[in-house]
């Protein structure tokens, strides 16, 4: 028993979050084979900084620049492989929560922490009945709310991949100021954590109806 749009949304999130940790990965090997000064660290160096705020903040307990970077690219690739592949298999999200956790400690971000925790949750419901979940919404407002998640993992999407292209580059058409790019992507990581909550919400009618309409 398989819930295809909880799996579908999951593997879309889990891409997303592990694209930003692939992202620190590169910039901390264009930094070289130096020490790291700290445990936490500037993913992307001063001399390669695009604007103020563009450093990726993350935490290594490895202490070299290229080794944390090769190891954050490589769990990241194991991370989209693993929700391309392997997302219905019985212990995947406990897996999945796994590797996210060995993401954040080798240097793969911070910033996605909350992210990848409410999506380990939602995850834990791929092979899960979920009709009783579904009785407070009612026959007519879930059939309605069933349609809609494809186009809310859509804006989800956008909403991410707009913010990280901010942190990184800076680059908000007719805005100048730092401190409002930077305000701005903030709120699109703001909205695309809400629209995954309402997302799975609108997944789990989705599913709910399919399994309904078998029945």
């Amino acid at each position: 028993m398989i819930n295809k749009a909880t799996k579908t949304i999951t593997t879309v999130v889990v891409i997303l979050l592990a694209f930003a940790g692939f992202e620190h990965g590169l910039f901390e090997i264009l930094q070289g084979y130096k020490p790291t000064d700290s445990n936490f660290i500037a993913a992307i160096g001063e001399e390669m900084q695009w604007w103020i705020h563009g450093s990726e903040d993350a935490f290594t307990f490895i202490s070299n620049y290229l080794i944390t970077g090769i190891c954050a690219v490589c769990v990241s690739i194991s991370i989209m492989l693993w929700s391309l592949f392997c997302l219905h298999k019985r212990h995947a999200a406990t897996v999945f929560l796994f590797l996210f956790i060995l993401l954040v400690l080798v240097g793969g971000g911070i910033g996605f922490i909350p992210f990848f925790i409410v999506t380990w949750a939602y995850a834990t419901r791929i092979n899960k009945p979920l009709r009783r979940r579904g009785k407070w919404l009612g026959t007519k407002f879930r059939k309605r709310l069933a349609v809609l998640w494809p186009y809310m993992l859509a804006a989800i999407t956008l909403c991410w991949l707009a913010a990280v292209e901010i942190a990184v580059f800076g680059y908000v058409p007719g805005v100048d100021h730092p401190d409002t790019r930077l305000a701005i992507c903030w709120s699109l990581l703001l909205a695309a954590f809400v629209l995954i909550n309402i997302t799975y919400v609108s997944g789990f009618a989705g599913d709910i109806d399919r399994r309904t309409g078998r029945e």
